[in-house]
């Protein structure tokens, strides 16, 4: 009879092998075959440099092309996931996701105004990130109140700054060029990884990093906090800062997400459900346990995006047709119910 500590251990090895396997797997994978032999060699060769026996095209695609848009699928899952699940926890509602407050709107505004003013990659990433932050911040403003900022009215605020961003994605939309600027936008409010390399992880990975590695810092405080306000308060838990902080790391890791590959839905909203079928509900395992499938399970939908036809699929449609389903079969397993 296996207990319970010696399952958390054999999961716990698992969600570590798994992710360093289809990392390696995803690597050779692809319309340009590499044999693993020559995947690992040429890995290798960039630790402890030896005679090449592949050509400078292979060292290209492994390299340059796919091993930086693996590690940007794999930062960009795993800050999502657990934005989501500590949204989930912080707001004690299974339907709230990493983007609730509206920041992947206003991002999505951003770069939809970055590409219609520049076009230039950078600008773009900025106006990205500033505005999902803005978004953010315009949210958490108009939902204070002198007794403090209710959950429940920050959540419907941020269903407004979300709805009235999309108008002025909408907007930009109708303005811009339909023969060259209109697709892009389209295209990349859609979530891609296309593109991917080592300059936009050194951009964008620093804050996704530094949010993730904040609210697995604070996972013990969410746990309390999703007793209720008035049981944290009683623990000495600073409520009013705490929910601050959780929100800005979330929001941090979104909004650079957003400015680097596009809107990506659903895997805030159903990664934490499946990690918390795996490991609990407590928020000790559960947000180092997203961290490993979040950004697994990214990056299985790139590998699919970019192999399933000629041309590559945009993620949000692969999360949603595959999310979706899945969240109909979670809702019809659990009642509804959530623990």
């Amino acid at each position: 009879m296996i207990t319970k500590r010696e399952r958390i251990k054999v999961t716990a090895l698992v969600l570590v092998i798994l992710p360093i396997a289809v990392c390696f797997v995803s690597i050779c994978f692809g319309r340009y075959a590499i044999s693993p032999e020559m995947g690992l060699n040429i890995l290798i060769s960039r630790i402890f440099p030896f005679e090449p026996t592949w050509s400078g095209i292979e060292e290209l695609v492994v390299l340059k092309i796919r091993l930086p848009r693996v590690l940007l699928a794999m930062i960009v899952g795993s800050g999502l996931a657990v934005a989501g699940a500590s949204f989930q926890g912080l707001f004690r509602n299974p339907l709230v996701s990493s983007d609730i407050l509206g920041v992947s709107s206003g991002a999505g505004f951003g770069a939809c105004l970055g590409i219609l003013l520049s076009g230039k990659t950078i600008v773009v990433q900025s106006l990205a990130f500033a505005f999902g932050i803005i978004a953010v911040m315009g949210t958490y403003g108009a939902s204070r109140r002198r007794t403090g900022t209710s959950l429940l009215i920050l959540v419907l605020v941020g269903v407004i700054i979300g709805s009235f961003f999309s108008a002025l994605i909408g907007l930009v939309k109708y303005v811009a060029d339909p023969e060259d600027q209109l697709p892009t936008i389209v295209y990349w409010l859609m979530g891609s990884m296309a593109g991917a390399s080592y300059k936009d992880l050194a951009w964008g990975a620093p804050p996704i990093i530094l949010g993730t590695s904040v609210l697995l810092l604070l996972r013990w405080k969410i746990n309390i906090l999703s007793l209720g306000e008035e049981e944290a308060q009683s623990l000495g838990i600073n409520t009013k800062w705490f929910k601050g902080v959780v929100i800005l790391a979330a929001t941090i890791i979104t909004a650079a997400s957003v400015s680097l590959c596009g809107i990506i839905g659903w895997i805030g909203l159903v990664i934490p459900h499946i990690t918390r079928m795996l490991v609990g509900p407590n928020h000790k395992h559960l947000l180092p346990a997203c961290v490993s499938v979040g950004g697994l399970s990214l990056l299985v939908i790139d590998d699919m995006a970019r192999v399933a036809m000629a041309g590559e699929i945009p993620l949000s449609i692969l999360t949603a047709i595959i999310g979706a389903p899945f969240f109909i079969y979670l809702l019809r397993k659990t009642g509804g119910a959530w623990s």
